[in-house]
């Protein structure tokens, strides 16, 4: 294992203080417990977004705390769910008098610690409200999961929902808009390579040389398929498919479109996976009208990518293009 890292111990601790001095202007880090918040939480009047999940996946959530996305967000130990202490404590952070959306994305240990904090929270008389993002296409029940899991469509969620925040819809509005963008979102990745966790030391699975996993999780969760690597082109033809056939797509529709890497893909190969994206999307008479290529929801130094589309419309769109300013995503500003 080769990382640069101190101690796995202290992984967690480092690097948010790392964000916090690089982020200074943007973000506040809590360490007891551990949440991350806007620079300028509590906003007066403003309805809340808090997330969160296992640390590994960066930028998201923690990368994506900020004007015009996440007020808040919690991040557990590496690929480990924040526990209930901290997501209380992080929607208390940013309760604005407006109520709280919780951001969930369905692993087991997600939900239930969510489902804890806010019973915790509407005892204390915070109205908080809960979307579970399952946009997953590759398999059901995973190791982690009860149904699809919730991946890329969770980037997308937390910026739209985080934008119509801004402009200040009220908390049933958020709810329904977030449900919106989960129903109409749809995801698959694949990996090259494994990833190792620090604290483990070793990978989470084989790949050999000639081999690729279709359909893998951000925890390193098997696929649906194990095969032989296919060229950029044969691969993302293949990713399309299964989104196109699934919601359906159909010709005529305009796309949020997102190519994102696991950690360890070099950009170059993203751009050319998205460039045969859209060609096959222009076939099936499917318009991108917004577009997102890079690292967005990693898992830790994985080779591989993600391809995630999400059906839009005048709302989506006119929501995409509002300003967000954070340390993973920031435009208009």
């Amino acid at each position: 294992m080769k990382k640069l890292i101190n101690h796995p111990q202290n992984l967690r601790r480092e690097f948010l203080a790392g964000l916090a001095l690089a982020h200074a202007d943007t973000l506040r880090v809590c360490l007891e417990p551990v949440y991350v918040v806007r620079a300028d939480a509590p906003v007066p009047g403003k309805t809340a977004i808090v997330s969160g999940g296992g640390s590994g996946h960066e930028p998201l959530h923690a990368g994506f705390v900020g004007k015009g996305m996440l007020d808040a967000a919690c991040p557990g130990e590496v690929f480990t769910s924040p526990t209930p202490d901290q997501i209380e404590a992080a929607t208390r952070a940013v309760n604005g008098g407006a109520g709280v959306l919780h951001i969930v994305k369905n692993y087991t240990g997600d939900i239930m610690n969510f489902e804890m904090a806010a019973e915790l929270c509407q005892a204390g008389g915070i109205e908080v409200r809960a979307v579970v993002i399952n946009d997953d296409v590759a398999v059901e029940d995973s190791l982690y999961t009860a149904g699809r899991r919730g991946v890329g469509t969770t980037v997308l969620a937390e910026k739209l929902c985080g934008a119509a925040a801004q402009r200040g819809y009220d908390l049933a509005r958020l709810e329904t808009l977030c449900r919106k963008v989960n129903r109409d979102g749809r995801s698959i990745g694949m990996a090259l390579t494994p990833c190792t966790v620090p604290a483990a030391g070793k990978p989470t699975f084989e790949l050999r040389e000639d081999e690729m996993e279709m359909g893998i999780g951000i925890h390193g969760e098997p696929g649906r398929e194990r095969m032989p690597l296919l060229p950029a082109a044969e691969l993302t033809a293949r990713m399309a498919g299964t989104l196109l056939a699934d919601l359906p797509f159909r010709s005529g529709d305009e796309v949020i479109a997102m190519v994102n890497g696991m950690g360890g893909t070099p950009l170059m190969e993203l751009y050319l996976v998205y460039g045969e994206l859209e060609q096959i999307l222009q076939r099936h008479g499917i318009r991108v009208a917004r577009r997102l290529v890079g690292n967005y929801i990693t898992s830790l130094e994985m080779a591989g990518c993600s391809i995630t589309l999400l059906k839009a419309d005048d709302e989506l769109l006119s929501l995409w293009d509002d300003p967000v300013f954070t340390p993973g995503l920031r435009w208009g500003i």
